[in-house]
């Protein structure tokens, strides 16, 4: 079974700057909040850090090559914040502004679109030891500045940019939980972080259209279906689920696109949401282009009578084996791209999509899960993908797919060890080895561009 795409659908990957890049400390590049949190023992699981990590702030244009190789169309990446200010506002680093510059052209050069993401969990270290990062407004409003100092001075060329990625994951991971940098366990501090995040989307949106009229501007949220954790739930265990559903997806999606958080939401947790001022709400729903959406899994929430205020636990797991996927296992939920698909159409007004992130390590322990003949990441990709495809002709307006990720990489508190890429990456070496998805999703590519008959290209 193939699935054929429209011209203008783009083909890409997605990275980020920690993930990536290395060079922590070179040419005037200040701290982020990650520097200090993987040198922090015991945060990170297999003990690693992103000094190095992939090392492309040294070596980008191999990286690009291989792109170039596997006919993307396009890249998302982001920019360190602290590397263009290391203080996070004032004195600007000409040598971090070089390197993006770089990185931009030759992208540009080898025919590749850039999207790039404006924070992606690396908050200048500085601005989290004055203002407790988006603890407070004022690092809210420093964002839009360097947001407009972005598009200052990569605007000309670059025309797709992506404000926030995953605020709920940054709030909730770094500031409730406490397993993401900075490592904080605050439920309050959680809620004023995602709503300073959504302040700092607004003014940074308005900031951009004030120095170009000619960009294409939106937010990335992760996404989730939630699912009761037993099949057959009762009424508790059901309003558990909409509680999940409201903290985790409508508080972002309604400040976005209605100008107002869930009303229910607030009702139950009213000790613990943030206290909003006059204009914030406007603020927050300012126009945008597209929703980038990153989309993995689904969620499982569940009654827990002593968790006070929300009452729920919410996990990515179940132990009940009627949901796993007949193919995938509990590797993946496809069928929750139309799920989402469908909220967007019938709730908020069918908003152009972006897939900007889908991904999969392969099965495995050890060394076997970075084997280069991935065949169960092909079958993650062709089956999403095939769910994507019905979207599409179910009526949404989805415009484009990022796997995650081009190259193995830092995976946050996970380390080195959770290897996602369609490249291979000895992080000993940096030696770079396409795997069969990589190969697969060139082939896949390819008969888009020749507009092929349908073919047998699935490897099912």
């Amino acid at each position: 079974m193939a699935t054929q795409f429209g011209k203008e659908f783009l083909f890409g990957t997605a990275t980020a700057a920690y993930q990536i890049e290395g060079g922590w400390n070179e040419d005037g590049k200040g701290l982020s909040i990650w520097d200090k949190f993987s040198h922090t023992n015991g945060k990170i699981h297999d003990g690693s850090t992103g000094d190095i990590a992939c090392d492309t702030y040294h070596n980008f244009k191999s990286d690009i090559e291989l792109m170039k190789k596997l006919k993307l169309d396009a890249y998302r990446f982001s920019i360190s914040w602290s590397r263009v200010l290391p203080e996070g506002k004032g004195a600007v680093n000409q040598k971090g502004l070089d390197y993006y510059n770089r990185l931009i052209d030759t992208l540009m050069e080898n025919g590749l679109r850039p999207f790039i993401t404006l924070y992606h969990w690396d908050m200048p270290y500085s601005l989290y030891q004055k203002y407790n990062g988006f603890g407070s407004k004022e690092t809210a409003q420093y964002y839009a500045e360097y947001s407009r100092l972005m598009i200052e001075k990569f605007g000309d060329r670059v025309k797709d940019w992506i404000t926030l990625n995953e605020p709920w994951e940054h709030a909730f991971f770094g500031h409730f939980i406490g397993e993401h940098a900075p490592g904080i366990k605050n439920p309050r501090l959680y809620f004023k972080v995602a709503h300073n995040q959504l302040i700092g989307h607004g003014l940074a949106v308005q900031a951009m259209r004030s120095v170009r009229s000619d960009l294409n501007i939106g937010i990335t949220l992760s996404q989730f279906p939630i699912y009761p954790a037993c099949v057959e739930p009762n009424a508790k265990e059901l309003a558990s689920v909409e509680m999940a559903d409201m903290f985790v997806n409508r508080f972002f999606l309604d400040g976005i696109f209605k100008g107002e958080y869930p009303k229910k939401l607030f009702d139950k947790l009213w000790p613990l949401v943030p206290k909003l001022q006059e204009g914030d709400m406007k603020t927050i729903a300012q126009p945008i282009d597209f929703l980038g959406v990153n989309y993995y899994n689904r969620l499982f929430a569940a009654r827990k009578w002593y968790l006070p205020f929300l009452k729920t636990w919410i996990d990515r797991n179940t132990s009940d084996s009627r949901y796993d996927h007949p193919i995938l296992g509990t590797m993946g939920y496809p069928e929750g791209l139309k799920e989402l698909a469908r909220r967007y159409r019938e709730e908020y007004g069918n908003p152009v999509v972006y897939i900007t992130e889908n991904g999969t390590c392969e099965i495995g322990n050890g060394r076997e899960a970075w084997r280069n003949n991935d065949d169960n990441r092909i079958k993650y990709i062709d089956y999403y993908l095939r769910a994507l495809r019905e979207a599409i002709e179910e009526g949404s307006d989805i415009r484009g797919y990022f796997y995650w990720s081009l190259i193995d990489n830092f995976e946050w508190n996970s380390g080195l060890s959770c290897p996602m890429g369609l490249i291979n990456v000895d992080h000993k070496t940096q030696q770079r080895t396409i795997r069969d998805s990589g190969y697969w999703y060139k082939e896949l590519i390819e008969q888009q561009e020749s507009r092929l008959p349908v073919t047998e290209w699935s490897t099912l």
